[in-house]
């Protein structure tokens, strides 16, 4: 018997969005990043070392993220508003 042998489908890794509360595949977000030295980045590929927290491509959820502080909590650092305006930037570009 030479059949091949099914692999069990490989599990999406899911993440849930600071704006809606909505969970997702993580490609699908767009993760921001404290960086080691405290700095904050914005990570399109998901590579980026650091603690992360995501945010769908929805303007509506960075407001509801922006107004209740959920990046600021999740990140335990104070967001600075150039990375604010960055990711309103991208959001933008994506509509």
């Amino acid at each position: 018997m030479t059949g091949k042998v099914n692999k069990p489908e490989k599990k999406k890794p899911m993440r849930t969005c600071l704006g809606c509360m909505g969970t997702f595949e993580k490609r699908e977000l767009i993760r921001v990043v404290r960086l080691p030295d405290g700095g904050i980045s914005l990570d399109f590929k998901g590579k980026i070392s650091g603690r992360g927290a995501y945010i769908c491509r929805n303007t509506q959820c960075l407001k509801k993220a922006r107004k209740s502080r959920r990046l600021e909590r999740n990140l335990g650092c104070e967001i600075p508003e150039d990375v604010y305006d960055a990711l309103e930037e991208e959001l933008m570009l994506g509509e």
